[in-house]
């Protein structure tokens, strides 16, 4: 392994655990923003701020993962969880503890 990689994969952990955390905080505003405009005030400015700002996190999140993924050598199944915990709301946040304390990102 080179110097630079040894040193560029503390900076990657971290830049993975923020977008992991981002990702699910944008899906909570997006969510948030979808029941405003469907059951409380019928205005959509809350999925008009959150939507494309979720959608922005989201892209990061999945190329995040798949560089975090060939950084640390994931398994492949690791690196189809964690791809697919980008779908259902909120499941970054679980993903990203369990690679965390299995230590998949040291």
């Amino acid at each position: 392994m080179t110097r630079a990689t040894t040193s560029t994969r503390p900076t990657l952990a971290t830049i993975f655990r923020t977008v992991a955390i981002a990702e699910a905080c944008s899906w909570t505003g997006l969510l948030i923003g979808m029941v405003f405009k469907y059951l409380v005030v019928f205005d959509d400015l809350g999925v008009k701020i959150f939507g494309p700002i979720h959608g922005a996190l989201f892209v990061a999140y999945v190329v995040i993962t798949l560089l975090t993924a060939r950084t640390f050598r994931w398994r492949w199944s690791t690196t189809i969880l964690g791809l697919a915990a980008s779908i259902p709301p909120l499941t970054t946040l679980w993903f990203e503890r369990s690679v965390y304390r299995r230590g998949l990102l040291q």
